[in-house]
């Protein structure tokens, strides 16, 4: 006698089942069409576009007082997006094909590099004139503190060439910009990331610029008083009255509260000018 079989294997889904499998199917669909298309920008390119816009802001500000801290939080933070960006296959693309203007990127920022390195060393300069003019008003010592004046003086000098060399740099970098774009690829969004790339190493060597700036000013507030003076006159201004032969030491007290400030963020916006530096270097030679 034949084995019987149950009935139910023999029959169709049940329509529950029939429903649900388009239905999730559908869902899937409908959630792949929600991605990033390639006609909106990439949200790490408005990103840095925003950290750009920022950071060029504080350069061109009209404030009287600008912080330099401030100044150099903003450049980091630039850095921080551009190497994020770097990350993406399009801007490497552009990168690459983009010989004359990366070349152009790879100069900018050795050039950057080395003017902020050059900043900390200005930095030290003033921390230790600042320190020499604070003893030599305790001492009543006029020709110390002719000295220390003298130095600060050549320290901001230092800041002041620094600050000529990166502004001179960013308008050749803007000058670039308008040409990145156009010259180096005929796909829109490699193209729209080249110019990224040019414009925030623009306003990277401008930030840079104004904090140096920014730094040389707070620096001659404080020697102004002093500059005008001989070591024969401060002494006898010391021997009349004391607190005219110098600035007032609230003034020195705001430059190494400014100093202390700055060097800390020098040495983060070093490091991440030569990471973004490196990080080129890597794009345009990759390893085998």
């Amino acid at each position: 006698m034949a084995p019987s079989f149950g009935r139910s294997i023999s029959f169709q889904l049940s329509p529950a089942r029939a429903i649900t499998r388009p239905r999730a199917a559908a869902a899937r669909h409908v959630r792949s069409i929600s991605l990033p298309c390639r006609s909106h920008s990439h949200p790490l390119l408005a990103h840095l576009q925003a950290q750009t816009a920022a950071a060029r802001a504080w350069a061109t500000s009209d404030s009287t007082s600008p912080s330099p801290a401030s100044g150099l939080a903003l450049i980091d933070a630039l850095h921080a997006a551009l190497a994020q960006l770097l990350l993406l296959p399009e801007p490497q693309a552009s990168v690459r094909r983009a010989c004359a203007s990366s070349d152009r990127l790879l100069d900018a920022f050795l050039l950057l590099a080395d003017a902020h390195r050059g900043f900390q060393e200005s930095l030290l300069a003033l921390r230790r004139d600042a320190a020499d003019a604070h003893l030599a008003l305790r001492r009543r010592d006029a020709a110390s503190l002719a000295s220390a004046a003298r130095a600060q003086r050549r320290a901001e000098k230092d800041l002041a060439r620094l600050a000529a060399a990166v502004s001179s740099s960013a308008a050749r970098l803007s000058a670039l910009g308008g040409t990145a774009a156009t010259t180096t690829t005929t796909d829109t969004e490699e193209a729209e990331m080249a110019a990224a790339l040019v414009d925030a190493a623009a306003a990277s060597a401008a930030a840079s610029a104004a904090v140096f700036s920014a730094v040389a000013s707070v620096s001659a507030a404080t020697s102004s008083s002093k500059n005008k003076k001989t070591a024969t006159t401060l002494a006898a201004a010391f021997a009349k009255k004391p607190e005219t032969a110098d600035v007032a030491p609230e003034k020195l007290e705001e430059l190494e509260r400014c100093i202390d400030e700055c060097e800390s963020g020098s040495e983060v916006v070093f490091r991440s000018i030569v990471r973004t530096r490196v990080s080129l270097l890597n794009i345009r030679t990759p390893a085998i």
